[in-house]
């Protein structure tokens, strides 16, 4: 039997097409002729007992590292991996859906009931392999349709609760005690710190390592730090002055390791585009030993309520790009793969019916990927509830039958180690017997 999901509210919530990559910041540092915010919104004594930020770094003492990769505006899973072995999806959709495998445009069987979208194709080895694992009909237990919502909820952790201050990544920062000594554990690439990232444990945004501080005469950069030594100096909280820390030695460790020196490995081709260069960058801080433990990256353009297309169009193009970026990480990665995880996430899915402007509406459940470390991949997991009117969500969406933080919860023990998850998901009994068993 399908477990009914918890309803948190009466009601959905509709908002506008737009997705909003959540709040603004309020207490940052940002300097521009570096490129880096650093965070703190809160006391972590780990931190402020520290007496120097020194990092030692060695190959031999490299950890295990999560990079999380958001897709903004809910992303079709339907169109994503394709249920082709059900009817009423090429019902529901005449004009959007991907044929099945083996016609022209045809999906990429996977086990003779879902396929990839044919833009996925740069991530069938992967499958094969068993390096990459699908997650279907996951999403939140908060039925709202909000994209503002639906993300700030996946970020914190806390479906339906609003007034929650910081996000489940940062919860793990805080309360996973065991961890090298580096201002590197929780990194995100942007101009902003992502809500997941937010919290006591300190944490970088870095928008572009390519330009870190490297053309600035030596001059321009001893000004910028005596900036931030005098910005702080005359600070009364130990929190600021852990912060301004922190900042320094990142900056003084990004120009030990001259990013614009960087090369991928083994031919790895990352788009031109912003996911690309994110992706890029993340795998440069990986293999330069700094210590990072959490990686975030941010990819929109996923609310496709018009003109969504089937094997081509609009969501076609956002697959091909987040395929090719995928595979080029992993490439660059090579055997570092089996350190690293990479879990994408998306605020909620689409309609299961496409709509009169040949696109999709907000919905519920969506598909989620996992890859590498020593993920169990090759499979299709989750608890399908199928595309029968009767067992969709208020008759229109699919049903969610994983909640997200089990699967997350899942992620963090068996990658990154043991963790007490009732701190980083308050509330929630993430019970091992429910994790979708993406590692076995």
């Amino acid at each position: 039997m399908m477990r009914e999901a918890e309803m948190t509210r009466e009601q959905a919530t509709h908002c506008s097409a737009c997705s909003s990559p959540g709040p603004r910041i309020t207490r940052r540092v940002f300097v521009k002729a570096s490129g880096i915010a650093l965070v703190g919104l809160g006391l972590d004594p780990i931190f402020l007992t520290r007496a120097a930020y020194a990092v030692k770094r060695s190959p031999s003492a490299r950890g295990k590292t999560l990079v999380c990769i958001f897709q903004r505006g809910a992303v079709d899973g339907l169109n994503m991996i394709v249920p082709h072995g059900e009817e009423i999806y090429y019902r529901e959709r005449p004009r959007i859906a991907v044929p099945r495998p083996g016609k022209p445009g045809g999906a990429i069987d996977l086990d003779g009931h879902f396929g990839m979208h044919p833009a996925l194709e740069p991530l069938e080895p992967y499958y094969r392999n068993g390096t990459l694992a699908v997650v279907h009909a996951v999403g939140s237990p908060d039925p709202t349709r909000s994209h503002f919502e639906a993300q700030d909820y996946m970020e914190t952790g806390t479906p339906g609760i609003k007034s929650t201050g910081d996000g489940w990544l940062n919860r793990y920062l805080a309360h996973a005690r065991e961890h090298r000594d580096t201002p590197f554990r929780g990194v995100a690439i942007g101009r902003e710190l992502p809500r997941a990232l937010r919290g006591a444990a300190p944490a970088l945004a870095l928008e572009n390592l390519e330009t870190f501080g490297v053309r600035a005469p030596d001059r321009a950069r001893d000004r910028l730090t005596r900036a931030f030594e005098e910005l702080y100096s005359a600070s009364s909280t130990g929190l600021v002055a852990t912060s301004s820390a922190e900042a320094l030695e990142a900056i003084k460790m990004l120009r030990e390791i001259d990013p614009e020196r960087y090369r991928p490995a083994a031919g790895a081709e990352y788009p031109a585009s912003p996911l690309g260069r994110s992706l890029r960058q993340i795998a440069q801080l990986i293999k330069a030993d700094l210590g990072v433990e959490v990686a975030f990256a941010d990819v929109g353009g996923w609310d496709t309520h018009v003109n969504q297309g089937g094997s081509e169009g609009q969501l076609a193009a956002r697959l091909r790009d987040f395929a090719q970026s995928l595979a080029a990480f992993a490439r660059d990665l090579g055997e570092r793969l089996a350190d690293v995880v990479v879990l994408t996430m998306s605020e909620f899915g689409r309609t299961v019916a496409e709509n009169g402007n040949l696109g999709t509406d907000h919905g519920r459940a969506t598909a989620m990927l996992v890859l590498g470390g020593a993920t169990r991949g090759g499979r299709v997991l989750g608890r399908w509830p199928t595309l029968d009117p009767a067992r969709r969500f208020e008759g229109r969406d699919l049903a969610v039958t994983t909640d997200f933080r089990d699967l997350f919860g899942e992620v963090l023990v068996k990658h990154l180690g043991p963790a007490d998850l009732s701190a980083i998901f308050p509330g929630f009994d993430a019970a091992p017997e429910r994790w979708p068993g993406v590692f076995g």
